[in-house]
């Protein structure tokens, strides 16, 4: 029988995760080296992976940075490189890079603000599951979490390429999981809802905020740090049994 204890930690294991700076994927992050993982962290700002360095290495686990852009393809193989010459392997990879610098009408959305966006939440995203896959798929075994959110799959207003592209992350990912499950790789998505992070304080803080927290069921917006624990369920054991699907941590929004 499992033990889910022992199923949930992650000790011995190689993670990585980009975006890593700030927000949800340095909660995830933290959560990951919590449960016992070496943590590779990548990031474009330098400041940013400095402080999480030094917060992540009282956990006593390994941590490696790898400042850089998942739009890079070199410097995605490059941290791919660094990650599996450091520790011998890769484990996990926590797709958290993404940008939506934009909250604009969809009629005003420039050519290169929708290209930007694609390029790093949806090509980025392939770029590193392709070359971690690879590494993985050698190995016969390892997780891909893609952080996606709830607007794959329900509609907001002035976020149209942020969300066409979070609905590509979530196809990727079930085609992934489908071609990948027979070779020991699982592939899931990870879909939060609204969640205050530095990058969300200005729409929360808005006249939408108001509109937000009535759409979210539990009356509020989540923390990071609360989105750790299903990020761990699935760059785990707890589910060896769980590929191709999104779980949602929401509060609700997409139960209405």
């Amino acid at each position: 029988m499992a033990d889910v204890n022992t199923d949930l930690r992650l000790d011995g294991r190689t993670a990585w995760v980009t975006g890593a700076g700030k927000g949800l994927g340095r909660a995830i992050a933290i959560a990951l080296s919590q449960a016992g993982a070496d943590v590779a962290v990548t990031a474009r700002t330098v400041a940013d992976l400095e402080s999480l360095e030094a917060e992540l290495a009282g956990h006593g686990g390994k941590v490696l940075v790898l400042p850089g852009s998942v739009a890079d393809p070199d410097a995605v193989r490059t941290a791919v490189g660094r990650i599996t010459g450091a520790t011998g392997r890769l484990d996990a990879l926590v797709n958290c890079a993404g940008i939506s610098p934009h909250f604009t009408r969809s009629e005003f959305v420039t050519d290169e603000d929708w290209r930007r966006v694609l390029d790093i939440n949806l090509q980025g995203t392939f770029t590193c599951c392709r070359e971690a896959g690879k590494v993985m798929l050698e190995q016969g075994s390892g997780s891909i979490v893609n952080v996606t959110s709830v607007h794959a799959s329900t509609g907001f207003e002035r976020i149209a390429a942020y969300a066409a592209s979070k609905g590509g992350v979530e196809a990727l990912t079930r085609a992934l999981a489908v071609e990948w499950a027979d070779r020991g790789v699982r592939v899931n998505a990870l879909a939060p809802g609204y969640f205050r992070t530095d990058l969300s304080s200005g729409l929360l803080d808005s006249r939408w905020g108001e509109r937000i927290v009535r759409g979210t069921p539990l009356g509020r917006v989540g923390e990071a740090g609360e989105l750790g624990g299903a990020a761990v369920f699935l760059a785990s054991d707890a589910s060896r049994f769980v590929t191709g699907t999104t779980v949602t941590v929401d509060g609700g929004w997409t139960a209405w």
